[in-house]
């Protein structure tokens, strides 16, 4: 599915066709306020408009790389949150993006990929994280065969990520946005 290149992305921004952007910080805020280590170097893919670095910034959790396909959240994360490092905010194509990370949180971005691009997305993400590290957020829990956002199942995720991430968490997420209670798991997965 070719057509989810950054035109698509920034056409949906540009006509405010976010629905996946709650404005503010979602469950992800949960996950950063339990994080173990606030120096931990996290990447947030798919990023949009940055709710969550806010948030983490005011935890003390300055290590936050964000990354989007579109300029155009990242120019809105820029002019709400002048804390956050510039040299964190990476305008890039995902696939593309290189680095080395102790945490990289997943929400809604794993849906956003054609699922055809999924295996590519897992080896991606293993290469980014350093030894030990940890993939960690939440992922919908039912079908949707159009999207994007593109669904999957707690079968399909384990199958896809067991063979390079040891699954410590993946359940019913307790700290959904109502709108998506009961549709979301709460995932942890740990780079073997």
């Amino acid at each position: 599915m070719s057509t989810l290149d950054e035109s698509y992305w920034t056409n949906r921004y540009h006509s405010k066709s976010t629905g996946w952007d709650i404005g503010y910080t979602g469950p992800l805020g949960h996950i950063l306020t339990n994080l173990e280590d606030k120096n931990s170097v996290i990447l947030i893919p798919g990023a949009g408009n940055g709710h969550e670095a806010d948030y983490g910034l005011s935890l003390g959790v300055e290590n936050i790389h964000i990354l989007d396909f579109s300029a155009l959240p990242l120019e809105n994360l820029k002019k709400r949150a002048p804390k956050i490092k510039l040299e964190n905010i990476h305008h890039a194509d995902f696939f593309q993006h290189e680095g080395a990370y102790d945490v990289i949180l997943e929400q809604t971005f794993f849906c956003a990929l054609d699922p055809e691009l999924r295996e590519k997305y897992i080896t991606k993400m293993y290469s980014l994280l350093k030894p030990n590290g940890i993939l960690t957020g939440v992922m919908f829990d039912h079908a949707l065969d159009t999207g994007p956002p593109f669904g999957g199942s707690l079968e399909e995720y384990e199958k896809l990520f067991s063979p390079k991430f040891d699954i410590e968490i993946m359940e019913r997420c307790k700290f959904s946005i109502p709108p998506r209670a009961g549709k979301e798991l709460y995932v942890k997965f740990r780079k073997k």
